[in-house]
């Protein structure tokens, strides 16, 4: 084949070219982004349909493993499916090609007919040949996913005990299944061939300081032997037969071993297959067939398949190119590889592995912590050929476009496990800085300067303009970087003012306010603010006042400045009611307590519902019932649990040594200490902590802000986790403390975050932006290397000491009380129009249509508002 041998004249025709594109993938999705791309604003010379064999939309396979914590949508941008030209089928499925016809037949028997066709149907898991694996799993799919999880949680009813999970492949999904199935609770196994972890991609230094921290996340290995037989009994499955005789208890067997080239449709149409399957295609990503094109994992270039989201995007890009009349090439394969899980920072670039001749490594390796880092460059240690990074891979963004070009400083400067930080050098504009989407490092800076449209000054713009870190995220960090740089050498002053009215950073007018010693909204609004502020910067000084001096957080003008929850002391629900949510330290709780908050909900009609933190929440009370809820939950010995601020919610715990035959220490004590340490603590957001009484890790302490997980020798502590809309694992910040060592880091930890964070900014991404990462954290609060530790310990002393329950100050003040009536005329009686109706045995608002149909006479099993106990 030669280069152009499909290319074929742009569109030009009256009638609109077909293109058919078989598969609905992240390559089909990608294709069809780049054919519409192009697409002019009126009329269009070519439609576009999409025959997507899964029931669902193109979604993104990098990211399955976040399914497994639930129903997260992973739909790849939905908006290319709304245009005119566009169709996408799901569900459904191609039985066969007619290339002398240009058709595709569908498998109900429907003939589609088409002008080019691009083949994007992937690939399948490999299951290797073992005895009964039919009674195994793949991870493949959503569907796969959606199974795994709910066998896992069934599991784990039926036996009460967590599920055994045993995965068969200990490469990139194989890793991501064994952890995703850990942080759910299951006791994850990987069975593996190599003698190593990640062999592909990892030599044997890098896979044995892998190996270390999976074993050290609590997952155990079976390394250099292959699976034989999965065994079971009676239609249960109860584990694995290893080659070498060792059986493995498990209740679930997973395979992922590898995939194979969905290429059937290709065989059965007589085009060219590579040697080891997949569809040949040239440097055009043409087939053997005129028209007939391949792309991502069927794809076989240069006799290889490829089973990388970089090169399938690359592809798509091409043969979008080609079909629209042009000459783009694909640009060789990028390898580069990266993964994230349970806080185990692994990726591998370029020559990693030093397979050209002469090339030296330069190595850094602490097998303790499990810390592997190797530069791999020229025989005369100037030019970059590749990397490899296991623990700390925070080099990799910057180092990955640099591979092929010399180097600005000694290549051990880049190690940031030497203890130096990395030379800032510029990027040349060739450089791929994104690889996902094949995105330079001119691109970007040519979208920053206005040149490609209007100028992108911050970083969600450019994003969005150039596709940089759009798939994975790992170069965002480096997209970042060159914006402020381009930003600073334009002259373009890079804001970091709070906003409009501040001109400080959160961080700047934490530290202002403190050194000033002021205590009041008034003296911070009159000396920082102009204007009357705004819906940003008010609640920020509310929220620095109160870390600050620990104030009740509606007195001495600080009212108007918090935001509406913080106002009533409790979170406002969509019908206009609150909900009241008691704190339950480490989720401990007395029968008698459990008696005053069940009489109050069934007093007050409200519905009551199990929080994810281990308390009750107890929703749809109003403003003026509030003071009379909390007065029966205050006397009973209950305060605020601040579900309603950006604080310390909860502490989750499991119940460790004290009942659990697995717990090596207390975390029920463990949690108590902490929340009651922490409550009320007012932060730059929410803050969440978790501690596990052992390496099973029942109360998920890894996805939390604050993790304490106990070992024979004390607790290991992780920092910089979170679940919401960018869930992050905790990293491993110090290990086997006491007690006392324990909450003298958590103090530094948490007070560091509150004065030097950005407003609304997690800990995870405040911790990940902080010049050198965790490893500066891990300085400051473990090492002392910019001596607050003293004066951080002391300002949470303060706090500690200041502590005063909200509603219980609230109740003692009639002043205070006050402020809850929804209106100063508001009637003491409820207004008869409110009313409830039934939904699973408690009662809910009724929508505006249940309220219709009530009026209208139609009968509703449902009781007045006025005849509710509390006027409800």
């Amino acid at each position: 084949m030669t280069p152009d041998q499909n290319s074929r004249p742009g569109p030009g025709q009256d009638d609109p070219r077909r293109v058919v594109v078989v598969g609905g993938g992240p390559a089909a999705h990608r294709l069809t982004e780049a054919l519409v791309s192009r697409l002019p604003a009126v009329g269009s010379p070519l439609v576009v349909s999409v025959l997507a064999e899964e029931p669902h939309r193109p979604y993104d396979r990098v990211a399955l493993s976040r399914r497994l914590a639930g129903p997260v949508d992973l739909t790849l941008a939905p908006d290319v499916w709304d245009h005119a030209a566009v169709t996408l089928r799901t569900g459904t499925a191609v039985a066969g090609i007619d290339t002398a016809a240009g058709t595709v037949v569908l498998a109900s028997g429907e003939e589609v007919g088409y002008d080019e066709l691009v083949l994007a149907t992937g690939s399948f898991p490999f299951v290797p040949p073992v005895t009964n694996a039919s009674a195994a799993r793949v991870y493949r799919t959503l569907e796969d996913v959606d199974t795994l999880a709910a066998e896992i949680a069934e599991v784990a009813a039926r036996e009460g005990r967590p599920a055994r999970v045993l995965v068969v492949g200990g490469g990139l999904l194989g890793l991501e299944a064994a952890g995703g199935a850990a942080q759910l609770g299951a006791e994850a196994a990987v069975v593996d061939l190599g003698r190593w972890l990640m062999s592909t991609q990892l030599d044997e230094g890098a896979g044995q300081a892998l190996g270390r921290l999976v074993r050290d996340a609590g997952i155990s290995l079976h390394l250099g032997s292959p699976p034989e037989e999965v065994l079971t009994e009676g239609g249960v499955v109860r584990g694995a037969r290893l080659g070498d005789g060792t059986v493995v208890a498990a209740d679930v067997v997973v395979l992922s071993v590898g995939i194979r080239p969905r290429d059937e449709l290709a065989r059965a149409a007589g085009l060219s297959l590579g040697e080891r399957g997949g569809v040949l295609v040239d440097g055009t990503c043409a087939t053997s067939v005129t028209h007939v094109w391949a792309v991502g994992e069927v794809a076989a270039v240069d006799g290889r398949c490829i089973g990388l989201v970089a090169p399938a995007n690359a592809m798509a890009e091409v043969v979008a190119d080609r079909i629209w009349g042009g000459s783009a090439v694909f640009p060789g394969v990028d390898d580069a590889t990266r993964l994230k899980l349970a806080g185990i920072d692994v990726a591998s670039f370029g020559d990693a592995f030093a397979r050209t001749e002469g090339s030296l490594e330069v190595v850094y390796a602490d097998p303790a912590r499990g810390l592997y880092q190797k530069v791999v460059v020229s025989p005369d240690a100037r030019t970059l050929l590749g990397g490899m990074f296991v623990g700390d891979a925070s080099p990799y963004s910057a180092l990955r476009p640099l591979v092929g070009r010399p180097l600005d400083a000694e290549p051990a400067a880049y190690l940031s496990a030497g203890g130096q930080a990395p030379p800032d050098a510029e990027l040349p504009d060739d450089a791929i800085v994104c690889s996902c989407n094949n995105v330079t490092a001119g691109c970007i800076t040519s979208w920053i300067r206005g040149e490609q449209g209007p100028a992108c000054t911050d970083l969600g713009s450019l994003k969005a303009c150039s596709r940089a870190g759009t798939q994975c995220g790992s170069c965002t960090p480096l997209v970042k970087r060159i914006l402020e740089a381009e930003l600073t050498r334009t002259g373009v002053a890079i804001s970091r003012a709070l906003c409009e009215h501040v001109e400080l950073s959160r961080a700047e007018l934490f530290e202002a306010v403190r050194v000033l010693g002021l205590r009041t909204a008034e003296e911070v609004m009159r000396r920082f603010v102009t204007g009357l502020g705004c819906d940003i910067c008010k609640p920020v000084v509310a929220s620095v006042l109160a870390t600050q001096t620990g104030d009740y957080i509606l007195d001495d003008g600080a009212g108007p400045l918090q935001d509406t929850n913080d106002r009533a002391l409790a979170n406002l629900q969509k019908d206009g009611t609150y909900s009241v949510v008691p704190r339950v330290p480490g989720g401990e709780i007395t029968p008698d307590k459990l008696m005053v908050i069940a009489e109050v909900a069934r007093d007050f009609g409200l519905y009551t519902k199990i929080t994810g933190g281990q308390r009750i929440d107890l929703l749809g009370a109003r403003l003026e019932q509030l003071p009379q809820i909390w007065r029966r939950l205050v006397d009973a010995g209950m305060e605020s649990g601040q579900a309603y601020g950006k604080s310390l919610r909860t502490v989750k715990s499991c119940v460790g040594s004290s009942w659990c035959r697995y717990g090596v220490q207390d975390s029920v004590a463990m949690a108590i200490l902490l929340e009651e340490r922490y409550r009320g603590l007012r932060s730059p957001h929410k803050i969440k902590l978790g501690v596990s009484g052992c390496a099973r890790e029942c109360a998920e302490a890894r996805s939390k802000d604050v993790g304490v997980i106990a070992t024979e020798q004390g607790w290991n502590l992780y920092v910089g986790g979170n679940g919401g809309f960018q869930p992050a694992h905790a990293e491993l910040l110090a290990t086997d403390l006491d007690d006392e060592t324990l909450v003298r880091y958590v103090d530094r930890y948490l007070m560091y975050y509150a004065r030097t964070a950005d407003r609304l900014q997690r800990t995870s991404r405040w911790q990940q932006e902080l010049p050198g990462g965790l490893d500066h954290v891990r300085e400051v609060v473990c090492e002392d290397s910019l001596g607050l530790a003293a004066e951080l310990e002391e300002a949470m002393e303060q706090h500690v000491a200041g502590y005063e329950d909200e509603w219980a100050a609230t109740l003692r003040d009639p002043v205070r009380l006050a402020r809850f009536r929804s209106f100063v005329n508001a009637p003491d009686q409820p207004d008869p129009e409110v009313v409830l109706v039934p939904e699973r045995g408690q009662r809910r608002p009724a929508t505006p249509q249940e309220r219709a149909t009530l009026i209208a006479g139609t009968a509703i099993p449902v009781r007045p508002a006025d005849d509710l106990p509390g006027g409800r």
